[in-house]
């Protein structure tokens, strides 16, 4: 049996239920009708077959149309029966009017669970009060004020039902909320994602457009290698971002119940810092000075997070030296372990000097408003239980540093 049949057959399970249970009520009607007579019998069959189809059918049964439908023909059930006379046995009359009693509290549950607010409140109060005296149809007390008192004896039933769909209620509504926030997180993570990758291509994309502008004029043979290096800048920039929405797909599938990351690409790690330094080296003028642990004992030792999070660090700190700095002649990067403290950390470090006084005014063409993935990376390293600094250096160049917590 496969396990789409096995799904489906599930699935039918609670409306056969229902479907039995109706029946019974409705067959258990029939049968008490001679008995209890139609005035008792009807209230209930209604209430009976309204509470079970709205259980088990709850996008296919209009609720409040329902419960004004149960509503009316309890009303009417209670006004047109004669209370059997004081010290007598109820009868069947009686029976069928406690299970309406219990159908009732179903109802007023339902609708503190699903209705809209107002609908809720009416219908609600309304069914709740008619449980309340279907107890006068047992027996009719002597006196109003022991009616009243029976009654709202009875009415404490309904207020229970009201309280525990409405707790069912705030659940689903704190539910809700919580997917409504987790869907905005993933587009905030996109929103970062496209910032970190693909604003560290495009700047390189400016810097090699710019650079073609100023040799153009007078060495024309450059221009073809620059095209080319603009071009492939421009196909990792699209690679970027589809790999990032296959991987926003991948969250998804996982999120619904399927096996996440099963044909999907996986996060960028520390093997992948090293293609980001060469086409920063192609892309500019400036010297890299590249130091990482690739050794398979530290690759594997490292958390996916923790990886993926350095190598953000980095894409984000050259990002910002082609923004800022594009003509510094040297820039440090460092990714290593550390042991000195209390907890062994991943250490990144990105270094760059001063930009150079001999830029042409280039570095101003390149500058523009910062955005806010370093914020971004700060959350995401403090998410992780570790930090990220950056500022001035006392010479003038810029440092970003981040320690990652790993695995002892």
């Amino acid at each position: 049996m496969s396990s789409d049949t096995r799904h489906r057959l599930r699935g039918l399970g609670p409306s056969v239920l229902c479907a039995v249970l109706g029946a019974g009520a409705l067959t258990a009607a029939l049968l008490a009708a001679p008995a209890a007579g139609w005035r008792a019998v009807l209230p209930m069959a209604v209430a009976v077959v309204a509470a079970l189809a709205l259980t088990c059918f709850p996008a296919r049964v209009p609720l409040a149309a329902t419960a004004t439908a149960v509503a009316v023909t309890s009303a009417l059930g209670t006004a047109a029966q004669v209370p059997p006379p004081a010290g007598t046995q109820p009868g069947p009359a009686g029976l069928l009017a406690l299970v309406e009693a219990a159908a009732l509290l179903v109802l007023v549950l339902l609708l503190a669970r699903r209705a809209p607010a107002r609908q809720a409140v009416v219908l609600g109060s309304v069914t709740g009060l008619l449980e309340s005296t279907v107890v006068l149809r047992l027996q009719l007390p002597p006196t109003f004020l022991e009616a009243a008192a029976q009654s709202a004896f009875f009415g404490l039933g309904a207020i229970g039902a009201a309280a525990v769909g409405g707790y069912l209620r705030t659940l689903e509504s704190r539910r809700l909320r919580a997917v409504r926030d987790a869907r905005r997180t993933q587009r905030l993570q996109l929103a970062r994602d496209l910032h970190d990758f693909v604003a560290h291509d495009v700047s390189g994309i400016v810097v090699l457009a710019q650079a073609a502008q100023v040799v153009g004029a007078t060495q024309p043979e450059r221009i073809l290698p620059l095209l080319a290096q603009i071009e492939a800048a421009g196909l990792q920039a699209l690679g970027s971002m589809d790999r990032t929405v296959h991987m926003l797909d991948g969250a998804d599938a996982g999120s619904a119940g399927g096996r996440a990351g099963e044909g999907q690409p996986q996060a960028y790690g520390l093997a992948d810092i090293v293609d980001v330094i060469d086409r920063f080296r192609a892309a500019g003028r400036a010297e890299v000075d590249l130091d990482i642990d690739l050794s398979p004992a530290h690759v594997a030792r490292v958390p996916r997070e923790a990886a993926s999070t350095a190598h953000r660090a980095v894409v984000e700190a050259l990002t910002n030296i082609r923004r800022h700095a594009p003509t510094t002649p040297l820039v440090r990067v460092r990714v290593l372990p550390d042991l000195s403290g209390p907890v062994p950390v991943l250490a990144v470090s990105v270094t760059n000097g001063p930009p150079s006084l001999q830029d042409g005014g280039q570095g101003e063409r390149v500058r523009r408003g910062g955005g806010s993935g370093l914020a971004g990376l700060a959350e995401r390293a403090a998410a992780l239980g570790g930090t990220l600094d950056f500022g001035v250096r006392p010479d003038g160049g810029w440092r970003t540093s981040a320690a990652l917590p790993i695995p002892e």
